[in-house]
């Protein structure tokens, strides 16, 4: 199994299906689980850090008309400016990312506390050279969006975690996710977790640092030659 796959993805995996959205993974023989969603609110779609696939737009099209493509964290440029070529719309950055818009190669908006007009929080996670991130929270339906401090893809968890702090993250656990009320939570890397975000993450975050030494270890038992 492969880490990454750069190549078009000719299918795609769909994931965290509800009312107001729906997720994706592109290549689901890769390790790092690469998610994307779509998100509708008052009949328009947000696309959310997309990997992009062949029938894709058909998925959007179940939604509504895409209004904007987001991208939420610096390393998650990915397909946003095709995609938001294919569908004559801005591609949307946090106000606070710095050296992101030069690897878009289409027209950036920008967005503070929130995410155009359409009622879904932009709440900031880091901030700092080496790191941008920013979570989406809707409100309305408790959906939280996060796409890199947490996540469900094997290389997040550590022992029986179903929800796990980034590897790089686990000695700093990202404890300002605890403030919204999350029902649902859509993360970067793997399926999201469709209930009960609040516990999960406040679980993912309690064993952050206990559970860092079982992944390290881990890791490094997977990085060793066979």
């Amino acid at each position: 199994m492969s880490f990454r796959v750069d190549e078009r993805a000719t299918d795609y995996r769909e994931i965290d299906r509800f009312e107001g959205g729906v997720g994706w993974i592109a290549h689901p023989e890769e390790e790092m689980q690469r998610a994307s969603h779509a998100l509708e609110v008052d009949g328009e779609v947000w696309v959310i850090d997309p990997v992009d696939a062949e029938g894709i737009d058909d998925l959007f099209a179940e939604f509504g008309d895409v209004a904007g493509v987001v991208v939420t964290l610096d390393r998650h440029t990915r397909d946003a400016a095709a995609i938001a070529d294919r569908h004559s719309v801005p591609v949307y950055l946090p106000e606070f990312f710095e050296g992101v818009s030069e690897d878009v190669d289409a027209a950036v908006a920008r967005f503070g506390d929130e995410l155009s007009d359409t009622g879904i929080r932009a709440l900031p996670v880091l901030n700092n050279r080496f790191w941008q991130e920013v979570a989406l929270y809707n409100s309305a339906d408790g959906t939280f969006v996060v796409p890199e401090a947490v996540g469900t893809a094997d290389f997040f968890l550590a022992g029986d975690e179903t929800l796990g702090v980034h590897p790089m993250l686990r000695l700093t656990p990202p404890r300002k996710l605890r403030q919204v009320a999350a029902r649902r939570l859509l993360v970067g890397h793997g399926s999201g977790i469709a209930d009960g975000a609040s516990s999960a993450i406040e679980n993912a975050i309690a064993s952050s640092r206990r559970q860092a030494p079982r992944l390290y270890a881990s890791t490094a038992r997977d990085l060793l030659p066979i």
